[in-house]
């Protein structure tokens, strides 16, 4: 079975809300409150480097915003975790793979994507 690599997003799913944080990135990037979304995307689109190792992987890549995590995995809400996260799931088994402090160490997406090579090896 294809092991599956869930990234959550500490943002909302819905126009407003997207609108929102794509202004804040571009206005005080320093502050926003998503450092996937940072390490991931650009201000309109996603990076290319990250782009192309997400394309070549053998595992599936489910990303999901805040609201859509929390509606999907309800039964996860009494683990204490802050988003962003990102974990792996195999059948019916979560292994958290990095938290929201281990995402705010890394500077760019090639070094979240050495960490996720080394860790899903």
């Amino acid at each position: 079975m294809k092991k599956t690599l869930f990234f959550v997003y500490n943002a909302q799913s819905d126009i407003w809300n997207k609108y929102l944080d794509n202004l804040h990135k571009i206005i005080s990037p320093t502050t926003y409150s998503c450092d996937l979304c940072s390490l991931t995307h650009g201000n309109f689109s996603e990076k290319k480097v990250w782009k192309d190792f997400r394309e070549n992987s053998d595992y599936e890549f489910v990303f999901m915003y805040k609201d859509e995590f929390l509606d999907a995995y309800s039964y996860l809400e009494d683990k204490s975790f802050n988003l962003p996260i990102i974990f792996q799931k195999q059948e019916e088994k979560i292994d958290l793979l990095f938290d929201s402090e281990g995402l705010s160490s890394l500077n760019s997406a090639e070094e979240l994507i050495d960490f996720l090579k080394k860790k899903i090896s």
